[in-house]
C-alpha cells in the first residue's frame, strides 16, 4: 500500500489514536490510584469510552499495563536519542545534555515518575515488566558508561572507573526522582541539576566546573 494511502486510512489512524488514548488514561489512573487498584473500568471511564473498547484493543489488564510500560520506555528512549544527537560530538557535552534531560519537566513529571516507580516495584514478580525495564536500563547504562569512558580517555583520569561513575549518576538521578515524587514542596530542579554537576566536577574536573558547565574542547 502506498505511504499516502496508508496514512489516510481512517481505520488505521483510529486504532493507533484509540490505543494512545487508552494508554494515556491508564497512566493517569495508575498515577492517581496505584497499579493494583486500577481496573479496566477505571481506564474506560477516564478515557470516556466503554470497557468493551478497552477489551477490544488490549484484551486484558496485563496486556494494557505491558503496553503502557512499553510506551513510557519508548517515549523516554526517543527523547534520549534526540538529546544525544543534538548535543554535538563531545562526550562531555553529551553527558551534560542527558543529565539535563532527566530533570526537564517533560521527563521529571510527578505523574510519569509515579508510573516508573509503580512498574519498578513490580519487576521482581512480573517477567514482562522486568524484560522491558532491563532493555531500558541496559541501553541507558551502556550509553552513559560509554560517555564516561570517552571522557576518562580524553581527560586522562587514571583513577576513575567509568562503570562506577555511570552507576553513581544513575543512582543520583533515581534518588532525585524519588525526592521529586515524595517531597514536591521542597524539591527544586535547579538544585537537583546542581547536585549532579557537583559530582561531575569532582570526578571530571578538566571537563566540568562549579559555575554551570564547560566542556573541554581538546580533541
Amino acid at each position: 500500500m502506498p505511504a499516502a494511502a496508508k496514512h489516510n486510512n481512517p481505520r488505521t489512524a483510529s486504532r493507533a489514536t484509540r490505543r494512545l488514548q487508552l494508554i494515556d488514561a491508564t497512566m493517569k489512573c495508575i498515577a492517581r490510584k496505584g497499579m493494583s487498584s486500577t481496573t479496566l473500568g477505571d481506564v474506560a471511564r477516564e478515557a470516556g469510552l466503554s470497557q468493551g473498547i478497552v477489551n477490544l484493543h488490549f484484551e486484558s489488564k496485563d496486556n494494557l499495563l505491558n503496553e503502557t510500560l512499553r510506551h513510557l520506555a519508548d517515549e523516554y528512549r526517543r527523547r534520549f536519542d534526540k538529546t544525544l544527537s543534538r548535543a554535538g560530538p563531545h562526550p562531555a557535552d553529551q553527558l551534560h545534555a542527558l543529565m539535563e534531560l532527566d530533570f526537564k519537566p517533560s521527563i521529571c513529571d510527578r505523574q510519569k515518575l509515579a508510573l516508573w516507580f509503580a512498574f519498578w516495584g513490580e519487576v521482581k514478580s512480573r517477567p514482562a515488566y522486568r524484560k522491558i525495564c532491563d532493555e531500558f536500563d541496559q541501553y541507558y547504562d551502556e550509553v552513559v558508561e560509554g560517555l564516561c569512558t570517552a571522557i576518562i580517555a580524553e581527560g586522562e583520569y587514571p583513577h576513575v572507573s567509568a562503570s562506577a561513575a555511570a552507576n553513581a549518576l544513575t543512582s543520583m538521578t533515581n534518588g532525585l526522582w524519588l525526592s521529586c515524587l515524595v517531597s514536591p514542596q521542597s524539591w527544586d530542579r535547579r538544585e537537583a541539576m546542581d547536585a549532579v554537576m557537583s559530582y561531575l566536577k569532582s570526578v571530571f574536573p578538566k571537563h566540568f566546573n562549579q559555575r554551570g558547565y564547560r566542556a573541554n574542547r581538546t580533541q
